[in-house]
């Protein structure tokens, strides 16, 4: 008898203790907070001929895309409307090899990213650089 009381208790003793442990697994997914929307998301367009940027609706309802070269030389300036998001594309093709800053101003937000071109089997391409 004193066995069977014995195996009871821990049998009790172990199923409380799973139980406890699930629960608080439950607690803390509940904790967790949604991640922000990216405001700003950086693509490979078709055939990786360039970069296709992807812009959230923003408050002032514009943003200002710049493309500087590595001794800082604006290459390219573009005003785009964010009254709803939006996805632009920006052909790389006619840079030469080397490496590039993008950047996109949003509200007062500022996202930069080093774009690489490169050629590869006689075909401009690039990578972005994860800053």
């Amino acid at each position: 008898m004193k066995t069977s009381i014995k195996l009871s208790a821990l049998f009790f003793l172990l199923s409380a203790g799973v139980f406890a442990t699930t629960a608080a697994k439950a607690a803390d997914v509940t904790d967790v907070t949604p991640k922000a929307k990216e405001v700003v998301s950086f693509r490979a367009l078709d055939h990786d001929r360039g970069v296709k940027l992807t812009i959230a609706k923003s408050d002032k309802g514009r943003a200002f895309v710049r493309v500087y070269s590595k001794q800082n030389e604006l290459l390219l300036k573009d005003v785009v409307s964010t009254k709803t998001d939006v996805e632009r594309g920006y052909v790389l093709t006619n840079l030469e090899d080397g490496d590039y800053i993008m950047e996109v101003k949003t509200d007062n937000q500022v996202v930069k990213k080093t774009l690489h071109v490169y050629e590869e089997n006689d075909q401009k391409t690039f990578f972005i650089y994860q800053d």
